[in-house]
């Protein structure tokens, strides 16, 4: 019997068995956890991931499994894992970007910040960092920087649907009207019933005083999502403005069905005196520009 694994090929190496099958079980968990993913397992997902790791560092490894802790709402073991491969590849932009946008949706601002300035550190050009930058500014109400960054993205890339929408979504908050037109304007020249860009157009419309052209744009918007609560709370608003009580109350019943709590303290039938009581309450707080 000795002779004839030596004749093909010797004694089994003990060493380089374990080894094979240390790289199968590797492999196995590694697409295992693939597949996962790819079903929404995340969680089965991130124990095969971690299991892979114990057998071999891989950097492919550590970048599925931060995108599964980022599905499982883990951000901060998400960001660990971005900064561990950032050790590895430190210019890698999209990497920077990855943590950034990490951070920025776990409200880390500053550390936002330190992944979009090493980014911009080796592509100052660089038109989605300049993208996550500006969310992190409006998001803690640095509206005028956020605007500036903004306005740099869209010169870097204008063909880019976001930035014009968050630019005029916010120059509509500041007042300025015409600004927000303008971006208006290009996003309805460029895009094709996007739900956002409705309810921006509708919300402008309604700032300029122009109430049936904003109704007939609320309309869209809840013609593409009827579960949009805002669309029929500012259409009631316009309709209740304009008399149409029936209007109104049509509206505001919607926004009961899918807010209960928006409406706790009404008690008894939704009559027509308390639907006229209710929006007066409802529509006394409300801003046109969508604040």
């Amino acid at each position: 019997m000795g002779f004839w694994k030596t004749f093909f090929g010797g004694e089994a190496n003990p060493e380089e068995e374990k080894k094979n099958a240390e790289e199968r079980n590797f492999d196995l968990l590694k697409y295992d956890g693939v597949k996962a993913m790819r079903i929404g397992q995340f969680e089965y997902a991130q124990k095969c991931f971690q299991k892979a790791l114990d057998i071999k560092d891989d950097p492919e490894v550590h970048d599925y499994l931060s995108r599964a802790y980022l599905q499982l709402g883990r951000n901060t073991e998400a960001l660990q894992e971005l900064q561990l491969l950032l050790r590895q590849e430190p210019e890698n932009v999209n990497l920077m970007l990855q943590a950034a946008s990490v951070a920025f949706m776990g409200e880390s601002y500053t550390d936002m910040a330190e992944f979009c300035e090493r980014a911009l550190a080796v592509d100052a050009d660089n038109a989605m960092v300049h993208l996550i930058y500006a969310k992190g500014e409006l998001a803690q109400g640095n509206l005028v920087q956020g605007i500036a960054r903004l306005t740099k993205t869209i010169a870097l890339d204008e063909r880019l649907v976001e930035p014009r929408l968050l630019r005029g979504q916010t120059l509509l908050r500041m007042g300025d009207l015409k600004g927000a037109g303008e971006d208006v304007e290009w996003l309805n020249a460029h895009t094709d019933d996007i739900e956002d860009v409705l309810l921006l157009s509708a919300r402008l419309q309604q700032a300029l005083g122009h109430h049936n052209e904003a109704l007939a744009f609320y309309s869209q918007v809840i013609d593409q999502n009827p579960f949009q609560v805002e669309a029929y709370r500012e259409r009631g608003q316009i309709r209740f403005e304009q008399g149409d009580k029936q209007g109104a109350e049509e509206d505001m019943q919607k926004v009961m069905e899918l807010n209960p709590q928006e409406m706790a303290d009404v008690s008894g039938e939704y009559s027509a005196e308390g639907i006229e009581q209710k929006t007066r309450q409802a529509y006394s707080y409300m801003n046109p520009m969508g604040l």
